[in-house]
């Protein structure tokens, strides 16, 4: 396996077009931002009134970063025209270093998603959909054998988090999926819906949430949708990033870190066992030996620490990991040779 990097100019234009993205999210800042403290972390709002009524908006977690860019959000706001030129123009700078973009489909439901606030308040994209977007995070070209689709496209968000934000969507999933020609799947049990099948191909949408006992479906109130719970989950989304779907000028979305997307791998990979879902795991495999080559050269640290948080949870996370390494000879020699 042969890891190959993006141009310097393609690694240049998108780090500059993601930094413009967040600087946008910053410049639509209303109000005041307003802290609230829970389990020990800072979670800031944009806090305003709309007539007598005192309203809040979640914002992010408290981070210096996004703190950097909310004081600036004035500036920000009044740099939004020149701002959207050099947005569509680094867009075009990527797509002419061969940066691969996101299909029309799943691209028009990224924006809408965004535009709805599902990444904003807890979403994280994850799935095939989500290494796709590890070229722009790594800096690594992709081949179309890496990104084929499997027709899903996964959504995750913590099922506390959505409950404790206080916050909602500006518009239902739900009803987005619906425009965009998406058909509700009701659990074959209890009727809920947690996934959507597009009425005229095979993609489907699926929402999920970590499981923290029985897998069952859990509402996400922030995000207006049900969803269906998943061990192991907590370990992928945990601390996830800001990335770039190449859709037009680009949709700003949250993706797990790229470490924790390669082991998680490893972990569901030996969970598919037996018909169709062989497939799926030579896919998870694939994915996982990609990322841990990519980042056994540029981030060794990342994922020897991501390899050692997974062992440390458990007999049975070290038994699924080691499993899957006793079929992929090189990664475990390159995790081997890391001391991992």
């Amino acid at each position: 396996m042969t890891v190959q990097s993006q141009s310097r100019a393609a690694q240049v234009a998108y780090q500059d077009l993601l930094r413009l993205h967040l600087e946008d999210s910053a410049s639509d800042l209303i109000g005041s931002v307003e802290e609230r403290v829970r389990n020990g972390r800072v979670y800031l709002y944009d806090k305003f009134r709309i007539g007598t009524q005192m309203k809040s908006r979640y914002l992010g977690e408290g981070t210096p970063d996004l703190r950097q860019r909310l004081a600036r959000a004035a500036d920000l706001k009044a740099q939004a025209g020149d701002r959207r030129r050099d947005m569509a123009r680094l867009a075009r700078v990527l797509r002419a270093e061969g940066f691969i973009a996101t299909d029309r489909d799943t691209g028009s439901l990224l924006s809408a998603f965004a535009r709805a606030g599902v990444f904003r308040l807890g979403g994280t994209l994850v799935g095939t959909a989500a290494y796709g977007l590890y070229q722009g995070e790594l800096g690594l070209r992709m081949g179309s054998d890496d990104l084929a689709q499997t027709g899903d496209i996964d959504f995750a968000s913590f099922h506390r988090l959505s409950v404790a934000l206080g916050d909602r969507v500006q518009e239902n999933p739900g009803e987005i999926l619906q425009t965009l020609e998406f058909d509700p799947v009701p659990g074959v049990q209890d009727r809920q819906v947690w996934k959507w099948r597009q009425t005229r191909g095979t993609a489907m949408v699926e929402f999920l949430t970590p499981a923290f006992g029985d897998e069952s479906v859990k509402p996400l109130p922030a995000l207006g949708v049900s969803a269906l719970a998943l061990h192991y989950l907590n370990f992928l989304i945990a601390d996830p990033i800001p990335a770039l779907a190449l859709y037009r000028s680009g949709v700003l979305v949250q993706i797990p870190r790229p470490e924790r997307f390669a082991i998680h791998k490893l972990i569901v990979a030996d969970r598919r066992k037996g018909g169709p879902d062989q497939a799926k795991a030579r896919k998870d495999r694939g994915q996982a030996a990609f990322l841990i080559e990519a980042l056994a050269q540029d981030r060794p640290d990342d994922l020897a620490e991501a390899l050692a948080d997974a062992r440390s949870r458990g007999p049975r996370w070290r038994s699924r990991i080691e499993a899957s390494l006793a079929r992929m000879p090189r990664s475990a020699e390159i995790l081997r040779d890391l001391g991992a």
